[in-house]
């Protein structure tokens, strides 16, 4: 199975003024080792990608505001047909920020919500006021009529506050919530011992399913957490109900799990080309090989996209086509991007 790219995240910056614990590109205040791709490197990114595709772009870092040239690079980036989206920890917008957001027409604003409250949100993010400093950015772009959409990452350290965070993001007029099950990579791999355990998985699962089956205002997606889908066809079947999800044009639709190397992609600081955002193996560099190159021809992208290829209960599995397993979970934590999910809890019927 091959397609082009329906979503790609860019990390133009590894830098960043905070310094969260779940970080999956470890970023720094100021990253000497890894410098940012200049700007006419990054417009040569771009030229790249649109010659042969042209998905939502996600300039992301990092924070991407650090950069001075970052409306330059988006408004570059939209003007070759790229509906560009920002991923920031708002910390540092403002009105003049959104007003420059408004003329580049950056398509959406991601931002993170980790808590419901500044105690849990500054927690997990490292950084008194980073609460505040979202919720300021939230009312700025509401202000200004730009779309945002909320991202909220949970350990066992914040999990039980997971209802709390989708009301606020409800209450405050996001276009989407998106619950991320972390994924051990970056500085999470520090986190191991507080991702959260498997039982408490499906639960959480469980329940996003009964939230979502109500939920008419917003758009809801649990994210690296492909075993969603499989639970979806489970409990509808045996409720009997059709059960009708609604999608995003700035997503990949929302109708499988695992993605990875399949429908999009991460292209790091460095140029690397990974199949996603959690999957810290390269597939290829841009600076050494074209964009199409690596997304036809990489090996890695040709194993994720063969489901035969798969292994343990993944390889047996009947939901394989809608579930696929998180590879870059199986990665972190089994060494081996084709092994099962080691989060799934289920025994495929061909397996008993």
């Amino acid at each position: 199975m091959q397609s082009e790219p329906k979503w790609i995240a860019w990390e133009i910056t590894r830098r960043c003024n905070l310094r969260c614990i779940h970080c999956r590109s470890s970023s720094e205040n100021t990253v000497l080792e890894h410098p940012d791709p200049t700007k006419e490197e990054c417009l040569k990114i771009i030229d790249d990608i649109t010659s042969y595709a042209k998905p939502v772009l996600v300039l992301t870092g990092g924070e991407p505001l650090l950069r001075e040239d970052f409306f330059e690079i988006a408004d570059y980036a939209g003007k070759k047909g790229l509906r560009v989206c920002l991923a920031t920890n708002g910390t540092l917008v403002n009105e003049e920020i959104c007003e420059k957001l408004k003329a580049v027409d950056i398509k959406m604003v991601s931002l993170s919500l980790d808590g419901p409250n500044e105690t849990v949100h500054d927690d997990f993010r490292n950084q008194k006021g980073a609460f505040r400093g979202t919720i300021n950015a939230i009312e700025l772009l509401k202000k200004h009529g730009i779309p945002f959409l909320i991202n909220s990452s949970f350990t066992k350290r914040n999990q039980e506050y997971i209802p709390q965070v989708y009301e606020l993001a409800k209450s405050l007029g996001a276009t989407a919530w998106y619950m991320f099950m972390i994924v051990p990579t970056g500085r999470a791999e520090e986190l191991l011992n507080e991702l959260i355990d498997k039982e408490d998985y499906e639960n959480i699962l469980n329940w996003h399913y009964d939230m979502e089956k109500k939920e008419k205002d917003i758009l809801v997606r649990p994210t690296c957490a492909p075993q969603y889908y499989r639970i979806v066809l489970e409990r509808s079947k045996k409720d009997g109900e059709k059960f009708e999800r609604r999608s995003l044009k700035f997503s990949t639709g929302g109708a499988k799990g695992c993605v990875a190397g399949q429908l999009i992609c991460l292209i790091n600081v460095d140029g690397d080309v990974m199949p996603c955002s959690y999957f810290p193996l390269p597939a290829g560099n841009i600076k050494k090989q074209s964009f199409k190159e690596i997304w036809e021809n990489s090996e890695i992208f040709k194993d994720l996209r063969e489901f035969s290829r798969y292994k343990g209960r993944c390889n047996n599995c009947e939901y394989i086509n809608v579930c696929g397993g998180c590879r870059a979970r199986a990665y972190c934590l089994k060494g081996d991007y084709l092994q099962e999910d080691p989060y799934c809890q289920y025994t495929p019927r061909r397996s008993k």
